[in-house]
């Protein structure tokens, strides 16, 4: 594991903005406005999609994909100059919250800066061309980290953002050699100690099909080397298949113990129910009730929980990365005080050095979640199909309060009546 990895980042919340579709501005300065709201979900951490001038050539839809950057050291004009951008981390960090941006080191826009400065930083085909190694990401262009001025340029593009916010999702971290990364953390510790840092692992199925190709991909046990969380993407492909109903949720739930036995003991996870490369969850989920189980199981799991801008409003249309796309904020539904609800119990109830097991009801799908130190033990109960059953809890026999909604709850004979909504309960040592 990464050292010195803050162990609270556990116990946090982070909140995916793409600034383009956030407001009708679409700007840095717009935002600010929202960052009251935003931080009365419970966030710790406002993660921003990549905030760089976006290329022209060869791009998607009308406007183009952000993640293919055209100049790592400035900010997208469209968003704002880099003295707005600054005064919105300023308030940012005002309101109690930190900001971590995007940075996209796996390939660039075909007309980037780096290209017209160096072209020797690029990958090139058997024909000496640029282009990339992925067939449908079309509107970008890789890079070649065998050149090692490139990973200088690069590691001076981070230490010059440390310096203004306080960490970095990295787009497909795993097709970037490892080495870079621990020398661009080792050398952003000098000016940022505390920075962020959070990889965008691949799904197993990808990174087997670029090794078969003959490119790198880094194993995601490999990563905490040098990241302080990574993507849940080695169990996201096994969790969509439970939710469109074609395996149990054993199935499932076997992969989250696997996790917990094959990291490190202090191993982070970031934990989504949706982000902006997937479907919103309540495109499969139409029940409200079945939405609050499948959100307090992720707030429950181990790991920093993402929201993405319009999950507290029960969007389901996914943004476009490529159109002027709003977030639907006016929906007639709200589950924001649910939010910050469960944020309370991850912050308070929940230990950073907690266990995890997880067990399945598969007969009524309902999953039963333990986490446990040597000072408390947590159980949280989730109907993931809304279903009432008995389950049986690892908990001694007696009356509980529901953490999420204050109600008393019984167990008897190593039993509680599951009714189909969520339920966390709590026992200290000395019950």
């Amino acid at each position: 594991m990464a050292q010195k990895t803050d162990k609270n980042l556990q116990k946090q919340v982070i909140y995916s903005v793409y600034v383009r579709n956030h407001t009708e501005e679409g700007t840095f300065a717009a935002i600010e406005p929202d960052l009251d709201r935003i931080r009365d979900l419970g966030v710790d951490i406002i993660w921003f999609m990549p905030i760089h001038p976006i290329g022209v050539e060869g791009k998607k839809g009308s406007l183009g994909c952000p993640y293919a950057n055209k100049d790592y050291r400035t900010t997208n004009p469209e968003y704002g100059t880099m003295e707005e951008f600054k005064h919105l981390v300023e308030a940012i960090h005002a309101k109690g919250m930190k900001c971590i941006i995007d940075v996209v080191y796996n390939h660039t826009s075909p007309d980037s800066t780096l290209l017209k400065e160096h072209p020797e930083f690029f990958y090139r085909r058997e024909d000496g061309s640029v282009g990339n190694k992925i067939g449908d990401w079309a509107d970008v262009i890789d890079l070649d980290y065998s050149n090692k001025q490139l990973w200088e340029y690069q590691i001076a593009s981070l230490v010059q953002w440390a310096q203004i916010v306080d960490g970095f999702r990295c787009d497909v971290a795993s097709f970037v050699p490892l080495e870079f990364w621990k020398s661009a953390r080792e050398a952003v510790s000098k000016v940022n100690p505390n920075c962020i840092w959070l990889a965008e692992t691949v799904h197993p199925g990808f990174g087997i099909v670029a090794r078969k190709s003959g490119f790198y991909s880094a194993l995601d046990y490999e990563m905490y080397e040098a990241f302080d969380m990574e993507y849940e993407y080695d169990v996201r492909e096994v969790f969509e298949r439970y939710i469109k109903g074609e395996i149990q949720l054993s199935h499932y739930l076997d992969m989250l113990n696997f996790q917990e036995g094959m990291y490190p003991v202090n191993y982070n996870k970031m934990r989504y129910l949706e982000n902006h490369d997937t479907a919103r969850i309540c495109s499969y989920i139409k029940d409200e009730n079945i939405l609050l189980n499948y959100t307090a199981f992720l707030y429950f799991l181990k790991g920093t929980t993402l929201i993405y801008a319009g999950q507290e409003f029960e969007n389901t249309h996914t943004p476009s990365l490529f159109e002027k796309d709003m977030v639907d904020f006016h929906t007639g539904k709200d589950i924001s005080s649910y939010l910050r609800t469960l944020a309370d119990i991850k912050k308070q109830k929940l230990d950073s050095d907690d266990s995890f097991q997880a067990v399945a009801d598969d007969e009524n799908d309902i999953a039963c979640l333990v986490r446990e130190n040597a000072c408390r033990k947590k159980v949280g109960i989730f109907s993931m199909r809304g279903k009432q059953a008995e389950v049986k809890v690892p908990i001694s026999d007696g009356e509980y309060i529901n953490q999420i909604d204050g109600q008393p709850v019984q167990v008897k004979d190593g039993k509680l009546l599951c009714t189909g909504k969520p339920v966390v309960l709590t026992q200290e040592e000395s019950q």
